[in-house]
């Protein structure tokens, strides 16, 4: 199974879910079976480490950034991708844009599996510079795909 966690410039939160869900795999060892990767709708960011409060968030929680570098989603990651999960509202509608239509099914928000929050946005800490807030809220959904992914290796 392949995840892809997507953002607008893959900088702060889809890396910082792809290090968190990567971590929620190796704790169930699943590593072998779900695989995990990010990537952001615009190419503004390519070849950039994590912005610097992502990273400094990500690291007061233990999670690894090493090897983590901005890169803009491609046709090879819709065809490679189970699941496509996305940001926000902008995101999404840049990935329904760009996908082939065979893909669309795979694309969702963040949040649609957190009870009450299924139309909530992920908050960009670019903008906000809340990076414990966007943390938290990864920190919410995360284990519920973890789950639902789990049910259908």
């Amino acid at each position: 199974m392949n995840v892809l966690f997507v953002c607008l410039g893959n900088i702060c939160r889809s890396p910082m879910a792809e290090s968190m869900f990567r971590q929620l795999v190796a704790k169930a060892n699943l590593s072998h079976q779900i695989q995990v990767d990010s990537a952001g709708t615009t190419d503004y960011e390519e070849g950039k480490p994590p912005y610097p409060g992502a990273r400094q968030t990500m690291e007061q929680h233990g999670l690894p950034t090493a090897g983590l570098v901005a890169r803009p989603i491609s046709q090879r990651d819709f065809a490679w991708a189970d699941y496509i999960i996305c940001m926000d509202n902008m995101n999404l509608a840049a990935l329904q844009r760009m996908a082939p239509a065979s893909d669309l099914p795979k694309i969702h928000l963040a949040n649609e599996l957190v009870p009450g929050h299924e139309n909530e946005e992920i908050p960009d800490p670019w903008y906000t510079h809340r990076f414990e807030e966007t943390y938290q809220s990864l920190y919410r959904a995360l284990p519920l795909w973890l789950t639902k992914i789990e049910g259908e290796l």
